[in-house]
């Protein structure tokens, strides 16, 4: 069975396995339990490695200090023999929620003190969802029993695994995102948009040896895993790359730090967040300091974002917060809150691409000044990119993709659209991006050229002329003239279907007549 079929299997049974328990819910149950699986069988691994055998495994138990330390210097955490995935296959029947409970509570106790930021609390999702699966403990026992069986099977043991692995937990996300309606949002940017997000960004960052990325509203962590994986295909050694996560929503967070670590992605270079990116800026506060002893400003070659569309925020007030400097978005739409937040986290020679919805580009008001500011006076904004419509999980609305870059090098005085809203693959009930399509779409971006109701490149005096408005049927004409219409021709077609619709009229009275009706 290859990692489509498995996925697939997975996916099919786990979705009548949910019942009635919310898709939006239950993925944090699956994932979990495919998260602690992972972490079970890397220790064993690990431990293998160092020439532990299949006795010696079951010597790891939480009373043994040394043991215990040796393995959290080894692996970040310590998972006794009892608790080991493996173990709670082999017990079959005996296994119960409780066993699920204990563990986990033991994992918590149990991480190297160095680790904390990437492993305390990364199972509360799953802690506090298990009394929802099912009406007592007998049937929840059950439930958990049917989860880790269907789960047995995933490979997670290699470096050539976490290709399968990162497959069937990007498809798990996926789908529980196709059945999670508009709440799919909040933690999941299709591949095939953070595909073409991270093909423009690695090619902007070729050539750096240590690269720092940062998602500042990470959902599941797919966007910042795209970006990571692009840049290290151009760069070389995956293990220079950083990552930067912050994340609103416990659960959402819980998702990012478990997929970034089971890419395989050294903890030592995941730095994740849970706080609110508007109201709470990235510096990491503990709740022992202040501001003032602790404050050190992020700044990082690249910042990508698909932050939610214009909702509501509470905006400082002016010049409160420097990263509002140009302007303060309106308090029904923070989009122009979240551009500003990530350009200001960029390095002299950065990139920064977001999506947002299309109104950013020509609504007025406090929006239009902080537009002007970035194009003419910051000379920041690089290319507008519109995209197809339904393409996201949640809203059908086309979205723009904004790329911005703090040196614009030669390209300074200038702004590239393209108009890519034809560029999908139509779905029943979502749109695609295919691989042609992201390719004429990089390739458009990278030769900065006109191209004939695709792409314009617009200097200052024409964006000028336009008002500083951004909307792209402005720069890229996509007007198709059709074909002239032969009145005469159209004229002899109704003659015709005249006459014939006479004609059978005729013989259908005809017929009536005969029969005496």
């Amino acid at each position: 069975m290859n990692k489509q079929q498995l996925a697939a299997k997975i996916w099919e049974s786990a979705n009548k396995m949910r019942s009635k328990i919310e898709a939006n819910e239950y993925k944090d149950y699956i994932l979990g339990f495919i998260f602690y699986k992972f972490l079970s069988e890397t220790e064993i691994a690990r431990l293998r490695a160092e020439d532990w055998g299949a006795e010696d495994l079951k010597g790891l138990d939480e009373n043994d200090a040394e043991t215990v330390q040796y393995v959290r210097d080894l692996c970040g955490y310590f998972i006794s023999y009892n608790n080991l995935f493996s173990t709670w296959i082999a017990s079959q029947g005996d296994f119960t929620i409780a066993d699920v409970r204990d563990a986990l509570s033991a994992f918590e106790r149990n991480i190297d003190p160095a680790r904390k930021r990437v492993f305390v609390g990364i199972f509360d999702t799953l802690q506090t969802g298990l009394s929802k699966l099912g009406t007592d403990e007998k049937s929840r026992s059950k439930a958990v029993r049917d989860l880790i069986y269907l789960i047995k099977d995933i490979p997670m043991d290699s470096r050539q695994d976490y290709d399968t692995l990162g497959f069937i937990y990007e498809y798990l996300i996926s789908n529980f995102a196709s059945n999670a309606g508009k709440k799919a949002g909040e933690f999941y940017t299709p591949s095939e948009v953070s595909q073409l997000m991270s093909e423009i960004v690695a090619w902007h960052l070729a050539g750096r040896e240590e690269i720092n990325i940062y998602d500042p509203t990470s959902g599941s962590g797919s966007l910042l895993i795209h970006i990571g994986q692009a840049v290290a295909r151009r760069n070389g050694n995956p293990n220079d790359i950083k990552y930067y996560a912050q994340e609103l929503k416990e659960n959402t967070y819980n998702l990012t730090r478990m997929n970034l670590v089971m890419r395989g992605i050294l903890p030592d270079n995941i730095v994740a967040r849970n706080g609110d990116t508007l109201k709470s800026d990235w510096p990491w506060f503990d709740t022992d300091e202040t501001k003032d002893e602790t404050y050190e400003p992020l700044f990082v070659d690249a910042v990508v974002s698909n932050p939610p569309y214009s909702q509501n925020w509470e905006p400082p007030e002016a010049g409160e917060d420097i990263r509002f400097e140009y302007g303060i978005a309106p308090k029904s739409k923070a989009d122009y809150a979240f551009l500003l937040h990530d350009l200001y986290h960029l390095r002299d020679d950065g990139i920064m691409a977001i999506v947002l919805p299309h109104g950013v580009l020509f609504r007025g008001g406090a929006e239009e000044v902080i537009r002007k500011y970035i194009v003419k006076d910051l000379n920041r904004l690089d290319a507008v990119i519109g995209l197809a419509p339904n393409l996201f999980h949640g809203t059908s609305i086309p979205v723009c993709l904004l790329v911005l870059k703090s040196k614009r090098n030669g390209n300074s005085g200038n702004v590239l659209f393209i108009d890519a809203s034809k560029e999908f693959k139509p779905g029943k009930n979502q749109n695609t991006l295919e691989d042609a399509h992201i390719q004429k779409i990089v390739e458009a971006y990278k030769n900065r050229a006109d191209v004939d109701k695709f792409a314009h490149v617009a200097d200052m005096a024409e964006i000028e002329a336009n008002g500083w408005n951004l909307n792209i049927p402005r720069y890229v004409d996509t007007f198709e003239e059709e074909e002239p219409v032969d009145l005469a021709a159209v004229r002899a077609d109704l003659k015709r279907i005249g006459v014939e619709k006479q004609a059978a009229v005729d013989k259908v009275e005809s017929m009536l007549s005969q029969l005496g009706l």
